[in-house]
This record gives C-alpha cells, structure tokens and sequence, in this order.
C-alpha cells in the first residue's frame, strides 16, 4: 500500500535523477500515480530535515494529521533545489499546490522557482535569517537554554560558549551556532524548540504556514 513515504522517494528519484535522469518518464509515472493514489493535493518545499522536523512537531502541537490531509513535507537538500521541484510538482507538473518555508538569503532561489512554475508568490514564507533563528527569538535565550539543560546538552553548551569566537556574539547568535556544532543536533531541536513554544508564540512565518494548510 502506498504511503507518503514512498512519495517522497519517488518524488526525490523524479527530481533528483531516476534511472533517466531528472524527468525521466518512468520516474515521473510513479510519482504521479502515487500522488493520486494517496492522494496528495499539496507539498510543503523545505530546505532541510530540521525543518521538516519543526513542522512535523507543530502539526502535533496542533493535532493536525498532514498526511491524512494529503499534505507532502519534504526536504529538498537545500534551498539551490526549489527550481526544479517547484517546476516538477507545482502547475507545470504535477499541479499540487505548493507552500514552503525559506531563509532570508534563500528568498530569490524561491522567487524564481516559484515564478517559473507558475505557483503563487504568496504561498511561502520567508524566515528572518532561519527557522532556528525564528524560533529562538520567539522562545527566548533563558527558554532555550533551559529546553538545552533538559535535552542534557548544558554541559556541551557551556564549553562551546567558553570559545572566543562567540564572544562578540550576542546570546540568541550563539545558541543559533550551537545548533550546528554537532551533527544531528539542528535536525533534534527543530522539534525539541516547537515543542516548548505556547500557541501564542508560534514565530509568523511558521503560523502563516500553517493558515493556508
């Protein structure tokens, strides 16, 4: 039976390069015939899996069920992507409707990728500098350094603040960095940071996100 898992590859294999290459028929065939048979009527474009986890815990918090909703989430592998799955799954493809999150430095690859694919403009939405970035700023350092102590991740926090280098940073730029100094710990926060936010402060981006799904 098929699932939005085996969408998702199907769609990465289509994209990415299939047996023929990207937009090999075949490739394209089995995402399509996957895409109706689920069905899925709109794919969410995000750069990274710390995204997609922060949106998979968001949809949680909010008893939200998006793939009972036929809603795709999927990451891209970096924002230099959106182009061709934008033109892939959007109205000149498969014509689902498309959404997504981007960083600020991210916004024209979207721009383009969406103008060329006919999508609407005003279906993604654009992060200050990151979502981590976003989702500190709504939570406060003092919150987030509390979620780090309760993830037992304190002790590797304050030997990292302790560099030189962070001290001309100030605390929300630090934590940010931190996030990244060890693989898989952006991808475990994007969920643990969603997870401590209260319904009010969900960052905009991620709220607007979330209106139009």
């Amino acid at each position: 039976m098929a699932d939005m898992t085996s969408f998702r590859d199907a769609v990465t294999a289509w994209v990415g390069g299939g047996p023929g290459g990207p937009g090999d028929e075949r490739a394209r065939e089995l995402a399509a015939g996957l895409a109706e048979e689920l069905p899925v009527r709109t794919v969410v474009l995000l750069e990274g899996p710390s995204d997609v986890n922060a949106v998979d815990a968001l949809a949680e918090k909010l008893d939200r069920d998006l793939v009972g909703e036929g809603i795709c989430v999927l990451a891209m592998g970096g924002a230099m992507s959106v182009g061709q799955y934008a033109r892939f799954l959007g109205p000149s493809g498969l014509r689902l409707h498309l959404t997504g999150l981007c960083d600020e430095r991210e916004r024209a690859y979207y721009e383009r990728g969406w103008a060329r694919a006919g999508a609407d403009p005003r279906d993604y939405f654009v992060c200050a500098a990151d979502l981590e970035d976003e989702l500190i700023r709504a939570l406060g350092v003092d919150r987030v350094t509390e979620l780090i102590r309760q993830e037992g991740d304190l002790r590797p926090l304050e030997t990292f603040l302790r560099q030189p280098a962070q001290r001309d940073r100030t605390p929300q730029q630090q934590l940010r960095r931190f996030f990244g100094t060890k693989k898989g710990r952006k991808i475990h926060y994007g969920r643990v940071l969603v997870q401590g936010l209260t319904p009010d402060r969900v960052p905009a981006p991620l709220a607007d996100l979330f209106d139009i799904l």
